[in-house]
């Protein structure tokens, strides 16, 4: 048993550089921005503390969709029900079986009421993937040590 191992967190694997939108913002801006950084998911903040996100979906549906110009407000499009976010020292398997269960790509992380993170679905895959990987990589390493231990 790996005793001494600490329990990766989604603080592990969070995205820190946020781009973030506030009510002072418009359709218009949140579509910019998402063009400008090539992302689908913005947190929505009043000062540091998260209290609603944009999807490039909500764009569609709520904004453009309903007619709504680039100037209607965030607000107008913003998702701000119930908003499923976890605190940084959420062991990563359990943010994975949030994200599952309600069907969510990015999971905002919060710490004392303020956004501290951002964890998507393919941080997840990729650190899934890479401690496969390592673990592989441990033991065909492990494996040829011992092959060419044993030739000499």
């Amino acid at each position: 048993m790996h005793t001494n191992e600490a329990v990766k967190t989604v603080k592990d694997i969070m995205e820190t550089d946020i781009v973030t939108v506030t009510l002072k913002d418009n359709v218009y801006e949140i579509a910019l921005k998402m063009k400008q950084h090539d992302i689908g998911f913005i947190p929505v903040v009043q000062g540091k503390q998260l209290i609603g996100v944009v999807t490039d979906r909500d764009l569609v549906i709520r904004g453009y969709a309903e007619k709504h110009s680039g100037s209607t407000a965030v607000k107008e499009v913003m998702s701000d029900q119930k908003i499923i976010s976890v605190p940084s020292n959420t062991p990563i398997d359990e943010a994975a079986r949030i994200m599952a269960k309600h069907q969510i790509r990015r999971l905002p992380v919060v710490d004392d009421n303020e956004l501290v993170g951002v964890v998507a679905i393919g941080d997840l895959a990729v650190r899934a993937s890479l401690e496969e990987e390592a673990g592989e990589a441990l033991s065909e390493i492990s494996e040829s040590k011992q092959t060419v231990g044993s030739h000499s």
